[in-house]
């Protein structure tokens, strides 16, 4: 199959490349800086010569979007939400132009959009939308907007012959340098992988090598669309999953870090709190019902395998 990637070049579009590049699809990214072979020059905003590999294309995954992982100020939020919302507009315009436009539209979106809470999970049919929470702050809503809006610039997009579905993903976990769980095994190597302001927070994460599996299922089903939880079956207590972590790696310790500590750290690191304490407890509920079985349901058996393959890389 040809493979279409916008903004394929951040953590996840590098896992989805090199896995469906060994699969035998061609894969082609749009990306701002092309810098290797199956590169394609867009800027995320606006139509161009980039447009024609979507015409004839048979999928396309699209992840456009600046990252989260910085400070909540106005212009980051202005500019998380417009890279977001423009890039889905442009791509719908493309598929909608399209001679021959390609059948399945996946678009990322994020397990964010759930509502903090510790009560129960959110899946796509009963779960809770955020955004009106008690007890948080304000703030946070700002994160829900965003996916909200990401999620429906797509559903506007008029493309009758295209398949649409929005990846409502949780973290990804892969052994790659620079991603999430790079991130939690440091800390956890550095004995600092403890609880954050008490642990009880939910994390919920998805294997990568399940992540792919799940993106070939969803283009591969034709009787899926709309939002689709990209989330293992068993999130866990921040303070669990961070235990797992330390044991799979052989590190005893893990000291505990307050509130007003994680608020320092997340200033330090240009970050912000809400990506640590905001209880994200998502599960696949439609992933689920339509037979598709994980390789990685547990995060013991996760972590013990990410670990691994950090070791021998």
């Amino acid at each position: 199959m040809k493979i279409v990637i916008p903004g394929g070049t951040g953590q996840v579009g590098t896992i989805l490349r090199r896995a469906l590049t060994t699969a035998g699809h061609d894969v082609v990214v749009l990306t701002r800086r092309p810098t290797r072979a199956g590169d394609v020059g867009w800027d995320g905003r606006s139509q161009g010569p980039w447009t024609e590999v979507i015409n004839g294309s048979d999928a396309v995954i699209s992840l456009a979007g600046r990252s989260v992982s910085c400070r909540y100020t106005d212009a980051n939020l202005r500019e998380m939400t417009d890279s977001r919302v423009e890039s889905a507009r442009v791509v719908g315009e493309a598929v909608a132009a399209a001679r021959h436009p390609p059948r399945v539209w996946l678009q990322m979106s994020t397990a964010t959009i759930y509502a903090h809470r510790h009560d129960a999970p959110n899946d796509e049919r009963t779960g809770i939308i955020g955004g009106g929470e008690a007890g948080v702050p304000d703030y946070w809503a700002f994160s829900v907007d965003i996916a909200r809006r990401w999620e429906e610039a797509q559903q506007k997009a008029a493309t009758p012959d295209t398949r649409k579905v929005a990846l409502r993903s949780a973290m990804v976990m892969s052994p790659d340098r620079g991603g999430v769980f790079d991130v939690l095994l440091w800390l956890a190597r550095l004995g600092l992988g403890g609880p954050v302001a008490g642990g009880a927070q939910y994390v919920s994460w998805i294997h990568d090598r399940d992540f792919v599996r799940a993106v070939e299922f969803l283009m591969d089903r034709e009787d899926l669309a709309g939002a689709v939880n990209l989330a293992a079956p068993g999130p866990l207590a921040q303070r669990d999953l961070m235990r797992v972590l330390r044991k799979a790696w052989g590190m005893p310790v893990g000291l505990p870090v307050t509130k007003w500590m994680a608020e320092l750290g997340a200033f330090v690191l240009r970050s912000d709190t809400e990506l640590l304490l905001k209880s994200r407890r998502v599960v696949p509920g439609r992933l689920l019902e339509s037979g598709f079985t994980f390789t990685y349901e547990q995060w013991q058996h996760a972590a013990r395998d990410l670990v691994g393959r950090v070791r021998h890389r």
